[in-house]
């Protein structure tokens, strides 16, 4: 998400808008929000309906019990609702590709 930041003003320069995903609650979302700068909206998928969606479930197990939750990924959806660009995992964590894209696609328009 740091990293998102800190590519916010090139990501918004490119007509795009940044929003993070989580399975917290809105209260930890804001709570990560003010402890580490990010100043885009974090939305709450509580009950895990977007990362179903998206196929990005992951059980981890945590003191031996299963646990639901999210893989990290990023997705560029255009505004027509198309999946254009994606990346999951260890690849999610750097937005170069990401911001390249959006780039790219706002100096095609």
């Amino acid at each position: 998400m740091k990293a998102f930041q800190a590519n916010l003003s090139k990501l918004e320069g490119a007509d795009t808008q940044v929003l993070g995903v989580s399975v917290d609650s809105p209260f930890a979302n804001h709570a990560f929000a003010m402890q580490n700068g990010i100043t885009f909206p974090l939305l709450g998928d509580m009950n895990a309906t977007a990362i179903k969606e998206y196929g990005l479930e992951k059980t981890y197990k945590i003191g031996g019990a299963p646990m639901v939750s999210a893989r990290r990924a990023t997705f560029l959806i255009d505004k027509e609702g198309k999946v254009v660009e994606q990346q999951v995992d260890k690849d999610a964590v750097d937005p170069t590709k990401i911001v390249d894209a959006c780039q790219f696609r706002a100096k095609t328009k």
